[in-house]
């Protein structure tokens, strides 16, 4: 392409309060019926007078220290005027001039390969606290309002225009998710609308650094439309380009997901039209003393936790994206690697206690990585549990791990305790106690079944003796069946091979 796209993003993230931004109604009220979660404040009667939730606050601060911005000494909210019958009080309270932070900034990798770059620091502009308008439904010609959201808090992220490609831009919004979702201040779930993106895109000739006019793309709703959303207007862009006529006034279109296209629907509005003024029924919000008390609620952020998953424990770093990406998944493999390394504390080999961690780490990492990720991942999508509701505790899981690294059971065993641990919540030792599942590594015992099995099959034999590797392979499977599955497979492969070669 001879054109560099020139891309920012403005979020907007519905915070998970109990109530709304200005009133008491539940802001939990997603499946009520509609406009039963009203009252006179944020269906903007006369004479109401708004109350700011803390709580909101509280979280757009977090979210300000999560996105490293800076946080000014006060902040106060505006009246942004425009009418739309989802907006009854015939304006928003927003914030224009003095918002509750400012230049922050978020790096990204982004993994696939063929990108123009694979780490981008994206800069945001500002956070600002606003409140909600209401839900048009338009259906048969008709538009249907409810106010039910009407009210309900928002963050509003501004991006600049540091994106260089659709895929940047989606790696972003899985990683403000991400982070919103730590912190705990909003689910983040775009299909369900709590958090929703407009997508600013302009071209230029590369090498050339001034901007063009952009064009504002609304009703994003999920990361896929996002990508598609801005790959189709490079390419309709691209065409202007060629043709010597390229966007010369900033626009807004909207997205058709099942058409796959952008729709033009108006000249872009600046901040003069919108006639901001300060809200004379709200005071200034004075910030410092309320970052002080949010600040040591912070968690530790995904990236950071990524980071360390791959220092501390050695995890991969496709292995710790999956671990790191839910919170709960997170918090319980930190719980199970702390039983892990507790239990090698125990073990009755020499060296100290940093010394036994260091010498099983790896063999413990790889093997939690396999059964958590692969097999435990597997299982619970076969039974259809949500990952993240795990019933099997972090001790049980370690539990069943340590059996595996001790040869106590193999993997075929240990694959039927885990299903019985999914479904049940047991304790990993009594499933192996009560099914004798326990894996038999006396040479002697293994030895007899191994003889039995060369008597009963003398043609594997014979192949094997004719350089056919893979008869040997269906000679263990015939130990393991005669074992009930319990012989250790790599002492039957080595008397296998053994006494296959004195015959």
């Amino acid at each position: 392409m001879r054109y560099e796209a020139i891309i920012g993003l403005e979020i907007h993230v519905q915070l998970k309060t109990k109530s709304k931004l200005f009133c008491s109604c539940d802001n939990r009220s997603e499946d009520a019926l509609p406009n039963t979660a009203i009252c006179p404040i944020c269906v903007g009667h006369p004479g109401v007078l708004p109350v700011l939730n803390k709580q909101a606050l509280e979280f757009g601060l977090m979210a300000a220290l999560a996105l490293n911005c800076k946080i000014p000494e006060k902040a106060k909210f505006d009246r942004k005027n425009y009418f739309y019958p989802d907006l009854p009080k015939g304006y928003q309270i927003s914030m224009f001039d003095e918002p509750i932070c400012l230049d922050g900034l978020v790096p990204i990798e982004v993994p696939a390969a063929g990108e123009t770059r694979k780490y981008a620091e994206i800069r945001i502009t500002r956070i600002h606290l606003e409140e909600d308008a209401a839900k048009s439904t338009h259906t048969d010609g008709k538009t249907f309002v409810d106010y039910n959201r009407g009210g309900t808090p928002l963050i509003e992220t501004v991006t600049e225009p540091d994106f260089r490609s659709p895929l940047e831009a989606k790696v972003f919004l899985h990683e403000l998710r991400r982070i919103m979702r730590y912190i705990g201040v909003s689910d983040a779930d775009m299909e369900k609308g709590h958090m929703r993106c407009d997508a600013n895109i302009s071209l230029r000739p590369i090498g050339h650094t001034e901007l063009s006019p952009k064009t504002e793309v609304k009703n994003i709703n999920s990361f896929r439309a996002v990508e598609r959303a801005l790959n189709y207007e490079i390419q309709r862009q691209t065409k202007l380009w060629d043709e010597g006529k390229p966007p010369m006034i900033t626009t807004t279109r909207g997205w058709d997901d099942v058409q796959g296209m952008t729709v033009g629907q108006r000249t872009k509005e600046d901040s003069a039209d919108y006639h901001y003024f300060p809200e004379p029924d709200l005071p200034p919000l004075l910030l410092h003393e309320m970052v002080d008390l949010v600040r040591p609620r912070m968690p530790e952020l995904p990236r950071a936790k990524r980071l360390r998953f791959i220092e501390e424990y050695g995890f991969a770093p496709g292995e710790t994206m999956i671990l790191t990406e839910e919170k709960p998944i997170a918090d319980y493999t930190e719980k199970v690697m702390m039983e892990l390394r507790e239990w090698i504390r125990t073990l009755e080999i020499e060296g100290t206690e940093e010394e036994k961690w260091e010498a099983n780490k790896k063999k413990l990492v790889k093997l939690f990585a396999g059964w958590f990720i692969t097999k435990l991942f597997g299982l619970m999508e076969k039974h259809a549990i949500d990952i993240r509701i795990i019933k099997i505790t972090p001790e049980n899981f370690a539990e069943l791990l340590t059996l595996l690294h001790g040869n106590r059971i193999n993997a075929t065993a240990g694959l039927q305790v885990l299903e019985e641990m999914i479904l049940t919540g047991a304790d990993p030792h009594h499933i192996v106690e009560e099914k004798k599942l326990e894996q038999v590594s006396n040479e002697g015992e293994i030895s007899d079944i191994v003889q039995g099995v060369i008597e009963a099959h003398p043609q594997p034999v014979a192949d094997f003796k004719a350089g056919k590797a893979q008869a040997l392979q269906f000679l263990i499977g015939q130990v393991m069946k005669a074992s009930r599955g319990k012989a250790n497979p790599d002492m039957a492969q080595k008397l296998l091979k053994k006494l296959l070669s004195k015959m």
